[in-house]
């Protein structure tokens, strides 16, 4: 697996890690099934909810990865105009300290809480502030953790909902892998007009389990440049996604490694500045045509910076041109039939930054299923206080 050995996949070095980023495929087509299961339910409260209010606001919420779920997804939903309901994403730290300038009274509200451990105190805090403050609250909670707070507190309300993704999604390892990706695809699939099953959700997961057994071979490649700095960079919802492969990389090699995110138009103003010859450049190609142009005028930029950078590109299908621009070139699609969105890509996408951050934290000698041995970050936050709002 990851062309690690043995001793590399022993419990509490790499092997969590490993296996739960490779397990993603298989656990795709198990939440889907699941969520297919509940069906009628599920949609049921949505459809109710929307019938009743002219308005409605369908806020993502979350810490960390969490809050990145909600980022990546919310642009894809967004772009459906789907009739009175409005999609947003805020995390549940920004809710928490300011939830005023969130919650709005007179505003029907669904909050779609993305938990893993479901236990966090701000996911929790964030709930009991939307109840106070909104006067028409509902909520769905996703979640991998049957027994956390959030999904105990939604038993027997009338005006809540809880989706628990299989119990795999439930990551043994400190970073967010599986969790993510399962998370992500069920909230897609439950508030997408487009059903996200049959054909489409086949050859996402096809590709998918090619990739995780064809991509090492690259990655390996990548990893022979002793690269300190990685910049991740999209467009729409892959620019938001590129804030969680960063994430993915800073934990799992403790910091040793900088790593940033920033759009494929944003990246001059500023952030361009980090780039030397010790940096790492990956880009997510989006498959809109008129996005794509944007992402491959910054690719032909960077690619022409004289400071012995890489340049990865991750794309649907590879062209001539990419390949001649690129250092290493990730096509994503094996098959014959095109992926034909940003979403479908993001889960495959998101694939190879979650292996090249574990690969790069066993370089660096470090255990990727504990990389914070001393505590300075855990796999459920640690050490907030919660303040009563008095409104």
């Amino acid at each position: 697996m990851f062309k690690l050995t043995e001793e590399q996949l022993q419990e509490g070095m790499a092997g969590h890690t490993a296996r739960e980023i490779y397990q993603q495929p298989g656990l795709w087509q198990k939440t889907l099934s699941e969520l297919f299961q509940q069906r009628e339910s599920t949609r049921g409260f949505l459809e109710d909810v929307y019938a009743k209010h002219d308005r409605v606001r369908v806020i993502f919420t979350g810490a960390g990865t969490s809050a990145f779920a909600g980022d990546t997804i919310a642009p894809a939903l967004s772009a459906q105009h789907q009739k009175n309901v409005h999609f947003e994403s805020v995390p549940t730290t920004d809710i928490v300290s300011n939830p005023t300038n969130v919650f709005m009274k007179d505003e029907p509200t669904i909050l779609v809480s993305f938990a893993r451990s479901g236990n966090s105190p701000e996911s929790v805090a964030a709930v009991k502030l939307g109840t106070k403050l909104v006067d028409d609250f509902y909520q769905v909670v996703i979640t991998c953790n049957k027994d956390g707070q959030l999904a105990k507190n939604t038993q027997g309300d009338e005006r809540s909902i809880t989706f628990c993704t299989p119990e795999e999604a439930n990551d043994k390892s400190m970073a967010m892998t599986s969790s993510f990706t399962s998370m992500i695809l069920a909230a897609f699939a439950l508030f997408t007009v487009h059903p996200f099953t049959g054909n489409t959700s086949s050859k996402v997961i096809a590709n998918g389990e090619h990739l995780l057994d064809k991509m090492t071979t690259q990655i390996d490649q990548l990893l022979e440049f002793d690269f300190e700095r990685i910049i991740y960079l999209g467009s729409g919802l892959l620019g938001q996604l590129a804030h969680e492969a960063a994430l993915k990389m800073l934990e799992l090699s403790a910091g040793q490694v900088v790593a940033v995110h920033e759009s494929s138009l944003g990246f001059r103003h500023g952030p361009k500045s980090i780039l030397n010859d010790k940096s790492v450049v990956v880009l997510f190609m989006s498959q809109d045509p008129y996005t794509r142009k944007y992402d491959m005028d910054i690719l032909r930029e960077v690619a022409a910076d004289e400071s012995g950078l890489q340049v990865v590109v991750l794309t649907e299908q590879a062209d001539e041109e990419i390949e001649k621009l690129a250092d290493v070139t990730v096509a994503v699609n094996f098959g014959q039939e095109s992926l034909t969105t940003d979403f479908q890509l993001a889960l495959l996408y998101i694939l190879f930054g979650q292996a090249l951050a574990l690969k790069k934290s066993v370089q660096l000698g470090i255990s990727p299923d504990n990389p914070s041995p001393t505590g300075r970050i855990n796999r459920v936050v640690k050490g907030v206080t919660i303040y009563d709002y008095e409104g």
